[in-house]
């Protein structure tokens, strides 16, 4: 299983999300997770980690034995000096075991390291960073997810799935 997840924030706590698929150019996801979390870290600056890895190893928690790859919004590794992000961060978490992709709408000032990738007739690409599989390859799993436009359809799935209870309002 390939597993997509993502955190939004509200005053209450955060909720995580995750979709679960097959193959890279699944439509549709195998099954939904969502996790309600009370208690988060504050925000830290450089340090965003902090606050969203504790809230996806809990969703992952019941599938983790599962999951051959993960995805996560944002930066695996940071700038060209490849400081961990928060796919980096959970990849060590997991053991080094299982692959971590990370799929960033804007470019981290001063990034090196990053596949642009260009979807459907978008003019603006993805950046793909990965830990634990060669990030030329994570960059054409995403270009090959299912969906027409920039945001793959199981990726947007994800960010709906997570902001979609009452229990919190935005990130």
């Amino acid at each position: 299983m390939i597993a997509a997840v993502d955190v939004c924030y509200s005053e209450s706590g955060a909720t995580a999300g995750g979709v679960l698929f097959t193959h890279w150019t699944s439509e549709q996801p195998a099954r939904e997770l969502l996790e309600f979390i009370e208690q988060v870290e504050p925000y830290e600056p450089g340090s965003f980690y902090k606050r969203e890895l504790p809230c996806l190893l809990k969703l992952l928690e019941p599938v983790k034995d599962r999951v051959e790859t993960i995805i996560v919004d944002g930066y695996v590794w940071l700038g060209p000096e490849n400081r961990p992000g928060l796919g980096a961060h959970l990849y060590e978490s997991l053991g080094n075991q299982v692959p971590v992709i990370g799929v960033a709408k804007s470019m981290f000032r001063g990034s090196t390291n990053a596949e642009a990738v260009l979807r459907g007739r978008s003019r603006r690409p993805l950046y793909v960073t990965a830990a634990g599989m060669d990030p030329v390859i994570a960059a054409k799993n995403i270009h090959g997810m299912h969906g027409p436009h920039r945001i793959p359809h199981l990726l947007k799935r994800v960010d709906q799935l997570c902001r979609s209870t009452e229990k919190h309002s935005s990130r």
